[in-house]
């Protein structure tokens, strides 16, 4: 054989290399090229397709590593036997279409979500140069199970980043590195044992809601007022556990006073085994005054423990996720989960151990919070023609804000109103446990879309939800 007629498509998206590799395949397989026909020469092929010979050599290298041709020295490539050879068989054409039916039939243009972050502020070249220098060390232990409750190295720098920082104070020991804050907060309901009662902040964070429920505690919604969750719900709902996020409060948005944060300390402080989970949500983003010291920072009693996560001011996909215990747990914690081995790999911690101690962390966030302060402008810009139509909150810190409409008019209103024109908002509804409140509360989140979309987006908004004069 010294040629093949494959009509490649360039601009389809796929590969040159792998569909010259699944023409063959398929043919091989189909019986239209048969056991023992000798394959064109790769300078040939690559002639007769006018593609590089390198392509060429990458879909025979391929097909070779499957066993569906051979090379013989000095004479070529020869297709092999292939009737033993095991393959998965395509899905049945109605799974096919059950598949296409679970996809979304729209999509939208503008998406106000307020999780998201700007994924191509990500430091990719530094990345890749911190990884690079990480595993040209070429260490044996590199590979080997490292330290239970993560890295010293990195636990270390994640002490002194948190001092400085948050005004965390802490030492290695007290830190337990896992991947992602799920799997943190389950370690920490295996630490604490069931027999106890959390309090969440209503409206909630639904993660946490929902994980502690399905780790079978009694779970009680304590009602917010302007300053963060009332302590004296608190005290009556007869909790030992409150669950806060002092920082920026998600999704209300409240930075919660000091004065607030000293009277859950006293809660705290008013009786054995109760405790504070501080999960510090998006702290890092704060665009009026200073950041207030982490809650941690003012406990002289083993009382607060305290979650944090490099996801939110790095990617999502970066599950490093941290928790700091009270020296009191510590000794609790090794005796029964000391033998629980980290979830993160240890080539993962030793790079951001990198980006921490080399100052690109530092970098990195002063980068980001210019980026989102200014998406945070254009947002309250945008949306200054709906002074009189609803109030704002939750701008002087994280990534969204909300937005507060008493007209009468409902959120699923609202919400389909900005479906029509393409836009996705979300409710405040689908953060309340129970019944939710009269008054429709929309929240825009703004860390993944450009200014100038902000604006577009906005524009439309507004001629969309304006009240009528």
């Amino acid at each position: 054989m010294n040629e093949l007629t494959i009509h490649l498509a360039p601009h389809s998206g796929t590969p040159l290399y792998e569909q010259i590799y699944r023409y063959i395949k398929e043919n091989i397989r189909t019986g239209r090229i048969s056991c023992g026909e000798k394959l064109p020469s790769t300078r040939a092929l690559c002639s007769h397709l006018e593609v590089s010979r390198s392509t060429v050599e990458m879909a025979y290298e391929q097909l070779l590593s499957e066993g569906y041709i051979e090379a013989v020295p000095y004479r070529g490539y020869f297709v092999a036997e292939v009737e033993e050879l095991w393959h998965l068989e395509p899905a049945p054409a109605r799974d096919e279409k059950k598949r296409e039916e679970k996809k979304p039939s729209f999509r939208y243009r503008f998406d106000f979500t307020p999780n998201g972050v700007d994924l191509n502020s990500f430091p990719y070249n530094i990345w890749r140069k911190l990884s690079r220098e990480v595993l040209l060390d070429d260490r044996t232990e590199l590979f080997r199970l490292g330290e239970p409750q993560g890295e010293y190295e990195f636990r270390r720098a994640i002490c002194s980043y948190l001092y400085q920082a948050r005004g965390v104070n802490c030492s290695p020991r007290q830190v337990v590195v896992g991947a992602g804050s799920d799997y943190l907060l389950m370690l920490l309901c295996s630490l604490l044992g069931r027999d106890h009662v959390i309090a969440v902040e209503n409206p909630t964070y639904m993660q946490a809601y929902r994980l502690f429920r399905s780790q079978s505690y009694r779970v009680c919604p304590i009602r917010m007022d302007r300053r963060g969750m009332d302590t004296r719900l608190l005290e009556e709902s007869g909790a030992d556990i409150a669950y806060v996020t002092p920082s920026h409060q998600y999704p209300t948005g409240i930075v919660m006073p000091i004065r607030r944060r000293m009277e859950l300390l006293a809660w705290a402080e008013a009786k054995r085994g109760r405790y504070i989970v501080e999960d510090d949500y998006d702290s890092e983003f704060r665009y009026k005054g200073k950041p207030i010291p982490a809650l941690q920072g003012y406990d002289a009693r083993g009382k607060v423990i305290y979650l944090g996560t490099f996801s939110k001011s790095i990617a999502p996909a970066i599950r490093l996720s941290y928790m700091v215990l009270p020296e009191v747990l510590c000794v609790e914690y090794e005796r029964k989960l000391g033998f629980i081995n980290s979830t993160v790999s240890k080539v993962d911690q030793l790079i951001m151990c990198r980006f921490l101690e080399e100052g690109y962390y530092e970098r990195h966030l002063n980068k980001t919070r210019s980026l989102y302060r200014g998406r945070h402008d254009q947002l309250i810009a945008g949306l200054k023609p709906l002074a009189d139509t609803c109030r704002i909150s939750g701008e002087n810190a994280g990534v969204h804000l909300l937005l507060h409409f008493d007209d009468g008019r409902t959120e699923r209103e609202l919400i389909e109103k900005a479906a029509a024109r393409g836009i996705r908002v979300y409710g405040m509804s689908d953060y309340i446990v129970g019944e939710p409140g009269r008054e429709a509360v929309i929240l825009l989140g703004y860390a993944n879309m450009p200014e100038e979309r902000i604006k577009e987006a906005c524009d439309i908004l507004c001629g969309i939800w304006k009240r009528d004069v």
